[in-house]
């Protein structure tokens, strides 16, 4: 089969903890002749993949190589403990760093939050995956300070999760790269971008009218004809003279009878 035997196809990468429903759910209403093929991607490899041409573009989380991909900023998560149901932080409403003096704080492998300084006690090993620390967070071993949306990827009936303030934040981006922006990976940005099926910058759109143009053929058309309206207003004159000149006819007294 050749590549334009093909039926074409957009392909998303996207990294644990981004729920990309709605965005499907639009372009396959906007696309139904162009399938979406959604693929999950450990956030560390989502980068490799991208450059390896496994997919078209990717919902990635930041910071991005600039100097390789091209990036849009869709939204920046809130940042939780997790901890056990009975852990004296679920007491509060959110969380201090210093709350969490006395408690060993997991740092996965694959972390996704920049660290200057980590809070708590660090643990002897650090778990390679985020789904580990979970495990352990339940094993009652630490607690683990994650991005809102990984804490519900791995929720738990015995665990819970509060906000950490004063942490550092995940922000997630539709990226791809430099040199391989698709008509596909400009349409699903319109998608992302919540424009509209007829935005003028969706690449479907129907050419520009010409509105000098239109004003002209406008102005045309609003013309008057030479002596049309010295017509008009001659005839005006003359109905306003007929009408309205003079007493009311009801009004007029003719000469009295002579009486015999």
């Amino acid at each position: 089969m050749t590549g334009s035997d093909e039926t074409p196809s957009f392909r998303l990468a996207y990294v644990p903890g981004v729920m990309p429903d709605k965005w499907v759910r639009i372009w396959n209403e906007r696309q139904p002749d162009v399938p979406l093929i959604l693929t999950q991607v450990p956030a560390g490899e989502a980068a490799e993949r991208l450059l390896g041409g496994d997919a078209d573009a990717g919902l990635v989380r930041t910071p991005v190589d600039r100097a390789v991909f091209s990036a849009i900023p869709l939204y920046t998560e809130q940042t939780v403990v997790v901890v056990p149901k009975d852990h004296l932080v679920t007491a509060v409403d959110e969380v201090a760093p210093e709350d969490l003096a006395d408690d060993i704080v997991l740092h996965p492998l694959d972390d996704v939050l920049d660290w200057q300084t980590l809070p708590g006690r660090p643990a002897l090993e650090r778990p390679a995956t985020t789904a580990d620390a979970v495990e352990l967070v339940a094993a009652g071993i630490g607690v683990l300070v994650v991005p809102l949306s990984l804490a519900r990827l791995h929720h738990r009936k015995d665990l819970t999760h509060r906000p950490l303030k004063d942490a550092p934040e995940s922000s997630v981006a539709l990226s791809w790269p430099e040199d391989a922006k698709t008509d596909q990976v400009e349409d699903f940005i319109g998608v992302v971008r919540g424009r509209t099926v007829n935005s003028t910058r969706g690449r479907q759109q129907p050419p520009a009218r010409d509105r000098s143009t239109e004003g002209a053929r406008e102005g045309a058309r609003r013309k008057p004809v030479p002596g049309k309206s010295a017509a008009g207003k001659s005839a005006g004159a003359k109905r306003t003279g007929k009408s309205g000149g003079g007493a009311p006819k009801g009004n007029r007294r003719g000469k009295p009878r002579r009486r015999s």
